[in-house]
């Protein structure tokens, strides 16, 4: 599979997950070719198109609430020819409603309502589906943690990756870090739910 590099990808003034945490995220989310694949937060759809490409037999539905966002996303699909994408322009969890099923999620932003666009991911994943959340904030993070502990029909693990990139400086190359993320990646292994869900009131 080719993937497309940052360049690639016209991106304006909004956020864009770079390439080797995309990379790294669609391993963890495995899809397959018929599958249907929600993107939660999908900014200049770099995952969304990436992710199209891979279910070319099933659909993307790219949700996004930024406007701005949401014309890149348009811009993108027609730049790599996916039509396999469904954009959604509103705010997650109420319009998972106009999904009739869900294989795989990716969460790339939850706009402080993680507990809720779990709850609503986990209402339509389907037994052996994952979902795969990326968190920069240690609050949003915890909170994913939280839910997950109380979820007992989730198997998951947590990886926290750094890129350093070199630049060239004059004669030298100067290391450039980027902020560390935290891929988590959460596997439904049956239906059973687990009540009574403690919520400590972070802010994700």
């Amino acid at each position: 599979m080719h993937y497309i590099e940052d360049t690639e990808f016209i991106r304006g003034k909004v956020p864009m997950t770079k390439s080797e945490i995309r990379i790294l995220t669609l391993t963890k989310a495995q899809i397959g070719e018929k599958d249907f694949v929600a993107d939660i937060g999908a900014g200049t759809g770099s995952i969304s198109i990436e992710a199209a490409r891979i279910a070319s037999k099933g659909y993307v539905f790219a949700v996004e609430k930024n406007p701005a966002a949401v014309k890149l996303i348009t811009q993108n699909a027609e730049k790599f020819e996916v039509g396999n994408i469904v954009i959604i322009n509103a705010e997650a969890p109420s319009c998972l409603k106009q999904i009739s099923r869900i294989d795989v999620a990716i969460v790339g932003g939850s706009g402080g309502k993680i507990f809720e666009i779990l709850d609503a991911l986990d209402a339509k994943l389907k037994i052996g589906g994952r979902i795969v959340l990326n968190f920069i904030t240690i609050q949003s993070l915890a909170n994913c943690l939280e839910w997950l502990k109380y979820h007992d029909n989730y198997s998951y693990e947590n990886i926290q990756v750094q890129i350093t990139r070199f630049e060239t400086v004059g004669a030298y190359d100067m290391p450039k870090s980027n902020n560390p993320v935290h891929i988590v990646t959460a596997k439904k292994i049956n239906q059973k739910r687990c009540a009574n869900i403690i919520r400590l009131g972070m802010r994700s």
